[in-house]
């Protein structure tokens, strides 16, 4: 096609610059959730919570985020429709890029914790329905995705309420705290090995291990994940042991010894869903960017597109280079504004996480990792009553979950029509 033969270069680094921008998104809003109760509980600064996402985030963008990419997220779009305009396919991934980047850094400048994935799909409805066709767009799942708004956080509130309300029950409510922690602890990592091992083999691995022709079943993934709980459970009876109780800090805080214990499953936790958060949203960014490389070298639009090496290396460092110069916005909305947390809320809050996208990747729901973590966040503060919540700072999280998809759409109808004129 002319276009591709006229601007292919120009469209070639417009596809990567916009990425960046879009995975810089993600590390400045999307990453932080998953730090963010980690910095709130007080298990890490915030300095440190950096330093640990921007290895993890880096690790599972670049090692596990190599899938073999859909062009079109989630199926949203008719692929028999984008085929017969490979122009307009372009001019839209583009601008899909551009306006879920521009919503990101929007949102992270509110603190607001928006859905990424949420941005990039209701960018891609807007230029779709609107700049194509309203039949382009598969509607249906959509209806999926404004689903996911009730069904995520609810899951995972309803899960940290019950997992903080165990923790109350068996530890902290009891005459002897420390000792209560030592004894019922070793299972609370069992499970805490075994749900990160699910999120990360399930999640995070699989298309790395697809690559090698090795794909678990979701049985064989239960076993693998038992076996790393298991081996996670040992090492915590180790490191236990070693732990001595200080009496002069419980005089102050009665529950100082045993928030510490905690603060060290809270430093595993934070590390694991970092890692399994890079290697999935990375597609958010460089899902688009494959996808525009992939028609402007063969001029057609085709079902998948191969994702090079260094292409996720963009997407991972932008995902650093945002969490780093902008992330610590939304980790304060994340830990601190929503309600107080300690490292055993923390810790539930980030379990449940893990559980609820364990849950619903093996139930086939549309997930949001965003939406995930803020229910398990409420969760907890429910389970110490609502006064607890800080209600004025929720409304506006949820007012911006609702408007991330129209805003996703309004901003990728502009720009589509923008880069249109542009190139005609």
């Amino acid at each position: 096609m002319t276009l591709f033969a006229e601007y292919s270069q120009l469209l070639f680094m417009l596809a990567c610059v916009f990425g960046l921008f879009m995975a810089w998104g993600i590390g400045a809003n999307d990453v932080s959730n998953a730090m963010g109760t980690s910095v709130g509980a007080r298990a890490l600064t915030m300095k440190q919570a950096i330093c640990i996402a921007m290895v993890f985030e880096f690790a599972g963008a670049y090692l596990a985020g190599g899938e073999v990419t859909e062009t079109i997220r989630s199926g949203i779009v008719e692929m028999e429709v984008m085929a017969r305009h490979p122009d307009l396919f372009v001019y839209g991934m583009l601008a899909s890029l551009l306006a879920a980047g521009s919503w990101l850094l929007i949102a992270s400048m509110l603190g607001w914790p928006v859905s990424t994935t949420h941005s990039i799909v209701g960018a891609i409805i807007g230029f779709a329905a609107v700049g194509i066709s309203v039949d382009a767009v598969q509607w249906s799942a959509v209806w999926g995705i404004v689903g996911s708004w009730v069904i995520t956080p609810v899951m995972a509130g309803v899960l940290s309420f019950w997992i903080f309300r165990s923790v109350q029950f068996l530890i902290l409510n009891t005459e002897d705290p420390f000792a209560n922690a030592k004894h019922y602890i070793p299972y609370y990592m069992f499970a805490v090995g075994f749900f990160l091992s699910m999120v990360t083999i399930l999640k995070g691995l699989k298309y790395v291990l697809r690559e090698r022709q090795i794909e678990f079943s979701f049985l064989e993934a239960v076993v693998i994940a038992a076996g790393i709980g298991a081996l996670v459970a040992a090492i915590g009876i180790y490191l236990l042991s070693r732990i001595k109780q200080d009496a002069a800090a419980d005089k102050s805080s009665r529950f100082a010894s045993v928030e510490r214990v905690f603060g060290v499953l809270m430093i595993f936790t934070a590390c694991s869903m970092a890692f399994a958060h890079g290697s999935n949203d990375v597609a958010n960014a460089i899902g688009p960017v494959a996808a525009v490389i992939a028609v402007i070298k063969s001029g057609a639009v085709e079902a998948k597109a191969p994702v090079e090496s260094w292409v996720l290396l963009l997407g991972a460092f932008g995902i650093v280079t945002g969490l780093a110069t902008y992330g610590y916005k939304v980790m304060l909305t994340i830990g601190k504004k929503i309600t107080e947390l300690t490292p055993s809320r923390g810790f539930a809050a980030e379990m449940s996480a893990a559980a609820t996208v364990v849950i619903a990747s093996g139930a086939g729901l549309p997930i949001s990792t965003t939406h995930t973590l803020v229910g398990a966040v409420l969760g907890v503060g429910l389970a110490r009553g609502i006064g607890a919540l800080n209600i004025s700072v929720i409304g506006g999280i949820f007012a911006s979950w609702v408007i991330t998809l129209p805003a996703g759409a309004g901003l990728s109808i502009l720009f589509f029509y923008v880069l249109q004129a542009l190139f005609s």
